[in-house]
């Protein structure tokens, strides 16, 4: 079998090794932070540690270039969003040497920049959350004037404002913590956005997961998310596999109209006042939960192996419902860390890992991943204590 070459293998990434590991595909890890851990997955068949692939885009991209010579192409699956960025930048120039599993810039840049994508929305009449791109104080102090608090700056390019901030966005209160937090994010050169923050709780987010072929859906899964991490604006930490046909439809919609084709998850969130779901992001990329999917009877990593390298593929129709998935490590951080404030019973937290359920990174037939993480968070948690 061609080899899939995966590249970064921190949670997104380990969950697209183990389900095409366990198919008997060859995998070839690159990765670019030391304190992933996918790349020690028994499933991994060679390891290359890489540069940065957006600070060191041209450097990135020779060490591809060159690996094709070794491993002859192969599947090459970017599994973050820095290495889909570059790799669908230059997806004609590796497309000479592997079978390359992302859109081109075109149709990325659509769903990477987040103003493109709420634009995009806006046309097809597709609900979503107000948004104004803002040029100066002068309109952040209008739109702050007539907007209802607490509402949200967000940026553009979400996974690059997380590498600087640490956080996926800004909630404000009040006009005054409103410039602030556009003027940091101006200053370190970040474009943003102010919105309007739907609410209800971390349970009224949902992921619509689909591969789309000849644009159409050819496989859909939906999935409901429990907690957060942190709650309200942060990534996944339990999520449960559920029937919501509300998200079919717009999901779909929007989709096609860019063009896409292949894996992604598109979130919404359901607006507590009027029941609809607003659409929140396009993930042109496998996504952290992908495990569940592939619990519940759909292996995404494998469709897209066998579309794609093996020209072969077929519709499945439906999936189990009911079954969790759960980040450990996140999930049981912050369940200390905001016990208060989300004030879950115990029976409420528990009740994930009593069910039928998969955990992110913990697999008894694939341990050492579960121990790296296990020794890499010791390690922070005792420079902290030495900190202090």
């Amino acid at each position: 079998m061609k080899p899939a070459i995966v590249l970064s293998s921190h949670t997104i990434g380990l969950a697209v090794i183990r389900a095409l590991g366990v198919m008997g595909v060859p995998v070839i890890v690159v990765y670019y932070e030391k304190e992933d851990m996918g790349y020690v997955s028994k499933y991994v068949k060679k390891k290359i540690y890489a540069p940065h692939p957006e600070r060191f885009e041209d450097q990135f991209i020779d060490l591809l270039l060159e690996l094709s010579k070794e491993v002859g192409g192969g599947l090459l699956i970017p599994a973050d969003d820095a290495t889909l960025m570059v790799v669908s930048k230059y997806k004609s120039l590796l497309g000479n040497h592997y079978i390359v599993a992302c859109t081109e810039w075109s149709i990325t840049e659509q769903f990477i920049d987040k103003k493109r994508t709420y634009a995009l929305a806006e046309s097809l009449g597709i609900a979503h959350p107000r948004t104004l791109m803002p040029n100066s104080d002068e309109e952040v102090e209008r739109f702050g004037k007539n907007v209802e608090y607490p509402c949200l700056i967000k940026p553009c390019l979400s996974h690059r404002y997380f590498e600087v901030f640490k956080r996926k966005m800004v909630k404000v209160e009040n006009i005054n913590q409103m410039l602030s937090a556009y003027r940091e994010a101006m200053n370190a050169g970040f474009e943003v956005m102010l919105q309007e923050f739907i609410p209800g709780d971390d349970t009224h987010g949902v992921n619509y997961n689909s591969y789309f072929c000849g644009g159409k859906p050819l496989i859909e899964f939906t999935a409901e998310k429990v907690r957060l991490s942190p709650p309200e604006f942060g990534v996944p930490r339990v999520v449960i596999s559920k029937k919501i046909e509300e998200v079919i439809e717009p999901g779909r919609k929007i989709l096609e109209a860019m063009g896409f084709y292949g894996y992604s998850c598109t979130e919404f969130k359901r607006d507590v006042r009027d029941g609809i779901y607003k659409l929140m992001e396009v993930n042109g990329r496998h996504n952290r939960s992908g495990l569940l999917a592939v619990r519940c009877g759909i292996n995404f990593p494998w469709v897209e192996y066998s579309h794609l390298v093996k020209g072969e593929y077929s519709a499945i129709n439906g999936y189990r419902s009911g079954i969790y998935w759960i980040d450990e490590f996140r999930d049981t951080l912050h369940n200390v860390k905001y016990f208060r404030k989300e004030g879950y019973s115990l029976n409420q937290y528990l009740k994930p890992y009593l069910k039928n359920h998969i955990f992110a990174v913990f697999d008894s037939k694939d341990p050492k991943p579960f121990i790296k993480r296990m020794i890499d968070l010791s390690k922070k948690a005792f420079q902290y204590i030495l900190r202090v």
